[in-house]
């Protein structure tokens, strides 16, 4: 195996087990620290927001790389172990699911347009 395709792999699994963090974060058999852990790991893998940007030379990287897999790992302990398999399951049915591609090609012209109208009142703005 070449260690491009383990890193594939890996982020994959990681993926993955955020979004089974997720389900878990919601289900009713997750004590609450758990639940809060799993909250918290979550909104910040997913958030654009770091602690520290990823602009920044070699650190910015390093939490992304060490922080969420770590706090997913310390979440991963917290989670009871039939919680965490139903939320798998669950997980790995929402990743099998077919990618709609005009749903994707709507949400960003939405967004082109969006900044157009902006950038157009900006522009109206400045000229006033």
């Amino acid at each position: 195996m070449t260690l491009s395709s383990t890193l594939k792999q890996r982020a994959r699994a990681l993926k993955a087990d955020t979004l089974a963090l997720y389900f878990a974060a919601r289900h009713p058999g997750t004590p609450w620290y758990a639940k809060l852990m799993a909250f918290l790991v979550v909104a910040y893998a997913f958030s654009p927001i770091d602690l520290v940007p990823d602009f920044v030379p070699v650190l910015g990287y390093l939490d992304d790389v060490i922080l969420v897999p770590l706090g997913i790992a310390l979440t991963l302990k917290l989670v009871p172990e039939d919680v965490m398999l139903e939320c798998r399951e669950r997980a790995a049915g929402v990743l099998k699911k077919p990618v709609n591609w005009l749903a994707g090609a709507v949400i960003v012209a939405i967004w082109v347009a969006l900044a157009a109208l902006f950038g157009w009142w900006c522009y109206r703005w400045l000229q006033s």
